[in-house]
């Protein structure tokens, strides 16, 4: 199913409301004059509000799932509708807002 494009500029948030941004952006393919994303560099998380107690706040995140029929060096593009696992909590990435222009399959 088709989904636009995750760049840069995306809003995107742990589940309990930290700010998450990308390791390293794909900066060979571009949309709206930014970078995009793609499915192997982490997401760094800052400000995750999960207490401490029981488990601690989400640090990092990884893409499970991505574009799969658009590529860039090799690596698939992450999505609108890609999942995530955040670490160490295993709770998802939410992409409140990105780009709707271009998407891929």
């Amino acid at each position: 199913m088709p989904g636009f494009l995750l760049h840069v500029g995306a809003t995107v948030m742990c589940s309990h409301a930290g700010q998450a941004q990308p390791t390293t952006p794909n900066p060979r393919v571009t949309v709206m004059g930014q970078p995009t994303i793609s499915m192997a560099p982490p997401y760094l998380i800052a400000g995750c509000t999960l207490a401490a107690v029981p488990s601690p706040p989400c640090v990092t995140a990884q893409w499970t799932t991505a574009a799969t029929r658009v590529t860039s060096n090799g690596q698939p593009l992450v999505l609108l509708d890609s999942q995530s696992l955040c670490a160490p909590t295993g709770a998802p990435l939410l992409i409140l807002a990105t780009q709707m222009r271009v998407s891929a399959t």
